[in-house]
């Protein structure tokens, strides 16, 4: 089958590799769409993610949709359509029994946190285990299906900050995780959704979103103490000062956005004055399942999706993913079925 892999640094190539044979209790996908994801840039970019080199070939892509191809029980008939929770989860530890993300000893689509590494799913098939797959509605395009992971993310980070419903949203950075951000905060009753970023091109993508507001930081102020919940998208420690500027007092801060394992200055004196509560959040758990829900309900998510290209233009792909001022979410298609 073909792959698409990362070798190292600036090193991305299509390459062939063994087709995977299911064995008792998985299934395998003909892939048809794989989002680029943060960790994915850098990959290629830097050869590493964070703490995690790339030592063998790897396959990159966790956000992904496809088709059935192969299920051994018989249970899921060839063509079903899919999208696929990219998590295999680890050993409980006590308590946080309830937070299977944050179990030690698991695994992830396209990561080079594990040896041998975690393969992704922007390859012509991938094997998975049944538990991770999961059904769409007639519905949903398997393009749009893609977004499932990332949105995901962002709803958990929601059930991190409590709930939005009826409140104010500051989403700081308007990537495609803060325009899925801003998406959730929106599907679930937030009563005004703010998005602010530092280019031109996320707020008018974010604009597009039907957000209440933009900031455009550098230019404009963030409103002091107007959030009751602020979602840190960006990552940029620099944005975290602003954030914790921008929520009211008893506010609720999440980041969101994964930041450099290093000291960075940040300042804290809000948290103190305001009573702040400042909450980390990772991945997800079950929510894949209300992502795929909300994406059907919502067509105009697909706004979030501004690039397409083939696999044989990865590289392209990797470059306009890249470009933050002209990409919002940039989506390859794998070899397997064009329907968007």
């Amino acid at each position: 089958m073909r792959a698409i892999v990362i070798n190292g640094k600036l090193d991305l190539t299509e390459a062939e590799a063994p087709t995977p044979e299911p064995g008792e209790g998985q299934v395998r996908l003909r892939m048809a769409f794989g989002g680029i994801c943060g960790s994915d840039l850098h990959y290629y970019n830097e050869g590493a993610n964070g703490e995690y080199v790339v030592r063998e070939p790897l396959v990159p892509g966790h956000e992904v949709s496809g088709t059935v191809d192969l299920d051994p029980s018989g249970a899921l008939v060839p063509g079903t359509r899919v999208t696929v929770h990219p998590a295999r989860f680890g050993t409980p530890e006590p308590g946080i029994e309830d937070r299977r993300h944050l179990w030690p000893g698991g695994s992830y689509l396209g990561s080079a946190s594990t040896w041998p590494h975690t393969q992704g799913g922007m390859s012509e098939y991938l094997v998975v285990e049944k538990d991770m797959v999961r059904v769409l509605p007639g519905s949903l395009p398997l393009r749009r299906a893609a977004l499932a992971e990332p949105l995901a993310v962002a709803l958990h980070a929601i059930v991190v900050a409590g709930g939005v419903t009826g409140k104010r949203v500051l989403v700081s950075g308007s990537g495609p995780i803060g325009l899925l951000a801003a998406a959730a905060a929106q599907a679930k009753g937030a009563v005004e959704v703010v998005a602010t970023d530092v280019l031109t091109g996320p707020l008018e993508r974010a604009r597009a979103l039907g957000v209440h507001g933009t900031v455009q930081v550098g230019v404009e102020e963030i409103p002091a103490a107007a959030f009751d919940v602020v979602l840190e998208c960006s990552g940029v420690p620099a944005a975290i000062s602003p954030a914790l500027a921008g929520a009211r007092r008893a506010g609720i801060v999440v980041q969101v956005g994964m930041v450099p394992n290093e000291a960075r200055p940040v300042n804290l004196a809000p948290l103190v004055s305001k009573e702040l509560q400042l909450r980390g959040t990772f991945r997800f758990d079950d929510e894949i399942d209300e992502a795929v829900a909300i994406l059907d309900a919502t067509p105009s998510i697909d706004q979030v999706i501004t690039h397409t290209l083939p696999a044989g233009r990865a590289l392209e792909a990797f470059a306009a993913a890249k470009d933050s001022e002209r990409s919002g979410k940039v989506v390859v298609s794998l070899w397997g079925d064009d329907e968007e």
